[in-house]
């Protein structure tokens, strides 16, 4: 291909070919390639056990498979000016299908995040997140540029709405990640040093009075610090699978803990890797994460347009700490909290909603994005 399109070639495509971050393509099309060969090893057992077929599971994610590596490269076609308009427009159609899943979603589990469009169960606050990751960024950006408009506060405000509208799902991850995003942006953003602590001690006020406020919260808690307050059978599970593979693993499709783990497919999906792929593969993913996100913020903070600096740290952030969380849960590491592993665990919206957001990511860290605009502040 890079013959193909030399340097000097001026086409949308060639442009694309010599701007784009290449490797960090490569680890996000590997992640994708890793999550299809653990969805068709780890979604058999789970399909059966809820009486599908066999590979029916696997047969929806690799459907989408495709449609999410055509949006991801898509989107990185597109100069910084689209993307924000993407973001914002986004943003707003995210915030008001969360409205419409607290009205007329599908309460599982306690919680109602689930809403029915033409026949297809989506989860808004996926999308929700990397939209705000944009529209945040072009809002605090857009107060550094034009001093008169309060860009922070009216980042603020955006915010504590996200916030509040996740946590009547209730969701407290989610909120969690919204707000890591929010800090992270309003820290680059010019933060002073003192709010920096106001922030930090409002973040662990909302973790103990979410404790307090959520009965599933406190369970999570009291099991992670205590192993006879509560259930821990997901996670018991979950370790010995990680012992059973040892380093090299067990072998594809060879694991016994996706017929007895329920969130096989998803939230442990790593568990699955760990049995049957073995240690090595384990650290090859976290490598892969930690890959993206370190190259991506690399890549940003290289960038002289503060709109693309927080922008993208935002998305990165959203993505790394996704895959943290997940991670750290399944090996015990924090209290468990049902999150998808990015681009590895079963999830159309997660899959179709983390496409949208490192499509977005790519286009934002081309090489001298941020110079195909002339302010940073520039109406969507």
């Amino acid at each position: 291909m890079m013959a193909a399109y030399g340097r000097g070639d001026t086409s949308l495509v060639g442009r694309w070919w010599w701007t784009i971050d290449r490797w960090s393509l490569v680890a996000l099309l590997l992640l994708m390639a890793f999550g299809a060969v653990l969805i068709v090893a780890a979604s058999p057992a789970v399909s059966e056990r809820i009486g599908l077929d066999s590979f029916s599971l696997a047969k929806r994610q690799l459907v989408l498979l495709p449609v999410a590596i055509a949006l991801m490269l898509g989107l990185s076609l597109f100069n910084v000016r689209w993307i924000r308009r993407i973001g914002v427009l986004g943003l707003l159609g995210s915030m008001a299908l969360l409205v419409l899943t607290l009205v007329l979603g599908s309460e599982i589990k306690g919680a109602v995040r689930w809403i029915n469009i033409g026949g297809f169960s989506l989860q808004a606050s996926e999308f929700a997140k990397p939209c705000f990751a944009v529209a945040a960024g072009w809002i605090f950006a857009l107060g550094r540029e034009h001093r008169e408009f309060p860009g922070w506060m009216v980042a603020t405000a955006l915010w504590a709405v996200m916030v509040m509208l996740l946590l009547l799902q209730p969701d407290l991850g989610q909120a969690v990640v919204v707000s890591a995003i929010f800090g992270v942006q309003f820290f680059l953003a010019g933060l002073p040093w003192f709010l920096v602590g106001a922030f930090a001690a409002l973040g662990l006020a909302g973790i103990g009075g979410a404790y307090f406020l959520f009965p599933h919260v406190a369970q999570r808690i009291d099991s992670f610090l205590d192993p006879a307050a509560g259930d821990r059978y997901q996670i018991d599970r979950s370790l010995e699978a990680f012992a059973d593979g040892g380093l090299f693993g067990r072998g594809p499709g060879e694991g016994r803990v996706k017929e007895v783990l329920p969130d096989a497919h998803a939230d442990f999906v790593f568990a699955v890797a760990g049995e049957e792929l073995g240690l090595l593969a384990c650290l090859l993913l976290v490598l892969l994460f930690a890959f993206v996100m370190l190259r991506g913020f690399g890549r940003a903070l290289g960038e002289s347009n503060l709109f693309v600096l927080l922008a993208a740290t935002g998305l990165f952030t959203q993505f790394g700490l996704q895959a943290l969380i997940n991670m750290g849960s399944s090996l015990h590491l924090i209290p468990t909290k049902g999150m998808t592993l990015p681009f590895v665990s079963y999830g159309g919206s997660s899959l179709i909603a983390l496409a949208l957001g490192m499509g977005m990511a790519m286009a934002l860290t081309r090489r001298h994005a941020g110079r195909l605009e002339t302010a940073s502040g520039d109406a969507p």
